[in-house]
């Protein structure tokens, strides 16, 4: 029997998500794919795209139009709260994303932390809400918008410093988590708004990264937090760890959320075993050695490795670096296709 597609990439990536079947796997970018040559393509560089609705949604357009993916995602960085939030950020230029200024922490203990009443209507919130707004009006039901809201932990690390942050959950646990309860009204605050702005899912990026803290401390800072925004931002959820998180995939797959996007430092076939199927997971394409500088005949060994092992979305691992080879990511939806043909029965 031949291949043939018969869903629409929206339908796609929202069946895909809630491990239901489709009819093929959806290639997906929970995080940015934005490059220097796109930027030129649709005139629409950084920073401008991360702070004017009108260029982040041409940019993040180009996702679908130019590289074939089956989903569109707008917000390129990590810093749009933080920056709502009071945090001081650089710019940066266009080969390059904004960074938050770290050591220049805008809180030191719980009781500094608020969130602004204006939080949403921030120019760097409210360009994100626009930006989701344009993309829904431009495409309607064809394609997959999947914005993006920033877990707590994330959050402590931008407004306290990641040292003072990290030393501060060695030291006082009843006080980070104090600070965690906080921080996590902005995350709902900001998921929801872009659910009623027009995104399909959400990608929550917490970055307690395998690097820097166990899977223990997920368990006793983190599970119950996402088990919360599981329930109370109303769309499918994309957590997003960076590194070696197996420690913790069996933890997570326990939190409700819809799916894992997970490092290449994790072997796809071992993260499906761990988490039992009991969460989607999508990933994991390597991105400073592959996807940056390698050719895509490496691409299409990750990406058949990834299907092979039954992972639910193909996408790059985290967002891509922006001098990244168009050739190399559009190979990612042509290996996806290709591997569908030769595995139809």
């Amino acid at each position: 029997m031949a291949f043939v597609e018969t869903m629409k990439p929206r339908e796609r990536v929202l069946a895909a998500l809630n491990r239901q079947p489709v009819d093929r796997t959806p290639c997906s970018n929970p995080t940015s794919v934005a490059t220097v040559e796109l930027m030129d393509l649709v005139d629409a560089p950084f920073p401008d795209a991360n702070r004017d609705p009108e260029k982040m949604a041409r940019l993040a357009a180009t996702g679908y139009t130019e590289l074939g993916f089956d989903s569109i995602m707008p917000v390129f960085s990590i810093i749009q709260e933080s920056s709502a939030l009071g945090c001081d950020i650089q710019w940066e230029e266009k080969d390059n994303w904004p960074t938050v200024r770290m050591n220049r922490p805008i809180w030191k203990t719980p009781d500094d932390i608020k969130i602004p009443k204006d939080f949403l209507k921030h120019n760097d919130t409210k360009c994100v809400l626009e930006a989701i707004r344009i993309l829904r009006r431009e495409f309607g039901d064809e394609v997959a918008i999947i914005g993006k809201t920033m877990g707590p932990w994330s959050l402590g690390y931008h407004c306290f410093g990641v040292e003072n942050f990290l030393l501060m959950s060695y030291d006082d646990p009843d006080k980070t988590k104090r600070c965690l309860d906080l921080m996590k009204e902005s995350t709902v605050v900001f998921g929801n708004a872009q659910i009623e702005a027009g995104a399909d899912a959400l990608t929550l990026p917490d970055h307690a990264t395998g690097d820097l803290v166990s899977g223990e401390y997920y368990r006793e800072y983190l599970q119950d937090l996402h088990v919360e925004f599981a329930d109370q931002i109303k769309c499918p959820l994309i957590l997003h760890i960076c590194g070696n998180t197996l420690d913790r995939m069996g933890y997570i797959a326990q939190t409700g959320m819809h799916c894992f996007h997970f490092d290449s430092k994790n072997d796809p076939q071992a993260a499906r075993q761990i988490t039992e199927g009991k969460i989607a997971l999508v990933g994991n394409v390597n991105n400073p050695e592959t996807l940056y500088a390698r050719s895509p005949e490496v691409v299409r060994k990750e990406i058949y490795r990834c299907l092979d092992a039954g992972v639910e979305l193909v996408a790059p691992e985290c967002a891509i670096p922006l001098r990244t080879r168009l050739e190399n990511l559009t190979e990612i939806p042509k290996a996806v296709k290709d591997w569908h043909r030769e595995h139809a029965n």
